[in-house]
């Protein structure tokens, strides 16, 4: 096995990485990223904001990097150079990336060359934010940084530690080290993942389940389906052949077979009669625990009073697949969470991981912010039985899905192995 280091250059080598410079203190870490990226292979482009030049000489990149540094929109030989570093580019990491800059890019305010170029490029970008506490913690700049991982930007999150004018906290820029490989990373995602499920059949739930009350009222819950979704369009971009059972209100993923049901026994029904041919099920729609025993013919009338509700379980479908799945096949359970922390998180995913006999537990807790029901991101655990729990940060639900369908590839190249208690093949 090659090693981490080796692994990256692999990756990095003949790669064209746009490094994008603002004007923070932490400008100065950029040129042992620039030079690292460099000594990977990485073929670096230098674009400095004018606010960066001011930390940082624009020779010191110019001398280190492959091509001298550029800072300005216009005045060069290239009349629109930000469409042509945007197309150029592989990968562009901006490092510091200051509030200033991510707000910019959030918005679509193309001030500058790099902002341009992070708007002229279809390329992943990576961006590593760099200030004070207070800065790193304003909502706005949350709600900036949300936005982009939304829309499928990269982010390494800055460490606590020393921060300028001796100040300590978090904001700190993160190791150069670390934003080296987590570019590698990002590159190598989309080479690995190509066309890694062909022709796997794959069964996904999304959305939450609807059970009536009366003719008009039903017990819900807040899920949007957007995981489950996202899940699905992941699945078939590589090259699995997907089923999609959803109560969600959402747009079919291209390529996938929808299945579209509103009730816990509907979805258990298509589930069961999927489940069969399928090599992998992901168990993601929030399915409602408990129904109304006897919903009320016609509209309950606000003048009667509150209605009866006498609640009866609906089936555990998840259990249900453990316990009576044939061999081979790969089944991952989703668990929303209030935990009390990461410690309990994991604790209540392992519990679920043995009750269901399930292969993977995603747990997510819904009060961490930006990670509950009906936003675009979500920050989950992946547990199974062997090894650590996974932490995948906040970030786009794609993203989110692709971490999980990454760890359902990793299982079935090493054998699933056996769990809860085989019944009889369906």
């Amino acid at each position: 096995m090659p090693a981490d280091g080796d692994a990256d250059s692999a990756v990095l080598r003949g790669a064209c990485v746009v490094l994008g410079v603002t004007g923070g203190v932490a400008a100065y870490k950029a040129v042992e990223i620039c030079r690292r990226l460099v000594d990977a292979g990485a073929h670096v482009v230098p674009v400095l904001t004018r606010a960066a030049t001011e930390f940082v000489g624009a020779a010191t990149f110019s001398a280190l990097a492959s091509e001298p540094v550029q800072t300005a929109l216009f005045g060069g030989p290239d009349p629109i150079p930000h469409t042509r570093l945007g197309r150029r580019a592989d990968l562009v990491v901006v490092a510091p990336a200051t509030a200033r800059l991510i707000g910019e890019y959030a918005a679509g305010i193309s001030a500058d060359l790099l902002v341009a170029t992070l708007l002229a490029t279809r390329a992943p970008v990576l961006i590593c934010p760099a200030m004070h506490t207070e800065m790193w913690e304003h909502p706005a700049v949350q709600d900036n940084v949300a936005r982009l991982v939304a829309r499928g930007v990269a982010v390494v999150e800055p460490a606590a530690g020393r921060l300028a004018g001796g100040d300590t906290g978090t904001g700190r820029l993160a190791d150069p080290a670390d934003i080296v490989a987590a570019a590698a990373a990002l590159l190598r995602r989309p080479r690995e993942r190509a066309r890694d499920l062909e022709g796997v059949r794959v069964l996904v739930t999304a959305g939450g389940t609807r059970e009536p009350l009366d003719a008009v009222r039903v017990i819900a819950n807040r899920s949007s389906g957007r995981q489950g979704h996202a899940l699905a369009e992941e699945a078939a971009a590589r090259g699995a052949r997907v089923r999609l059972v959803t109560a969600a209100e959402l747009d079919a993923p291209a390529g996938v077979e929808v299945v579209r049901v509103e009730t816990a026994a509907q979805l258990a029904s298509a589930v069961h009669a999927a489940a069969p041919e399928s090599d992998v099920i992901v168990m993601a729609a929030a399915v409602a625990d408990f129904r109304p025993a006897a919903p009320i013919p016609g509209k309950w009338k606000k003048r009667d009073g509150p209605p009866p509700l006498l609640l009866e379980p609906t089936e555990d479908v998840l259990a249900a697949l453990g316990a009576r799945r044939r061999p081979g096949q790969v089944l991952v359970g989703f668990a929303a969470e209030a935990a009390a922390g990461p410690a309990a998180l994991v604790a209540a995913a392992r519990a679920k991981l043995e009750e269901k006999g399930a292969d993977l537990v995603v747990a997510n807790d819904v009060r961490e912010p930006g990670a509950g029901f009906g936003g675009e991101t979500n920050a989950v655990t992946i547990v199974g039985r062997t090894g650590e729990p996974t932490r995948v940060p906040l970030g786009s639900k794609r993203t989110i899905a692709a971490a999980v369908l990454d760890a359902v590839v990793r299982l079935r190249a090493a054998g699933s192995p056996p769990t809860g208690q085989q019944g009889d093949e369906q």
